[in-house]
């Protein structure tokens, strides 16, 4: 995939730098590729539900911003990006020590792109798919994140 904007890669982490519910939960983008965004999010015990995973939320929240970030890599210079849909599949419990979401464009067109998501849990060492899902995401051009 070829990028609209040469500098995508520091335009995407300046926008995520911005996202305060990020740094809120702890999260941090730990790659950036065209079309290709991973964030990762370590255990602790306030992100939790009642048997002690990560709360579905929170898997989803680090999921809607790997996928969009993914998104907006591909998108023009004077532009920023809003998720317009998403669908998420918790497909095994988030049980364990740090949660990555990796988002991945399907396709990127000039108002919209598609992107696919997975999220895993690591515990002891090991890493399992515990969401899968799919997002959209629209292009605002001339609106640049504020």
């Amino acid at each position: 995939m070829t990028p609209r904007d040469p500098g995508f890669e520091a335009r995407v982490r300046e926008s995520f730098a911005r996202q305060a519910v990020m740094d809120y939960l702890g999260a941090t983008m730990t790659r950036v590729e065209p079309g290709l965004v991973e964030i990762e999010l370590p255990f602790r015990p306030e992100l939790t539900q009642q048997h002690g995973y990560f709360h579905g939320g929170v898997v989803a929240i680090i999921a809607d911003s790997a996928a969009g970030y993914a998104g907006y890599s591909m998108m023009p210079t004077d532009s920023s990006v809003l998720s317009v849909e998403y669908k998420i599949n918790m497909v095994a419990p988030a049980d364990g020590d740090r949660l990555r979401a990796t988002g991945q464009v399907v396709r990127s067109g000039r108002t919209l792109t598609v992107c696919e998501f997975r999220v895993t849990v690591t515990k002891d060492g090991a890493e399992t798919v515990c969401a899968i899902g799919t997002e959209t995401v629209m292009c605002l051009m001339g609106r640049p994140d504020r």
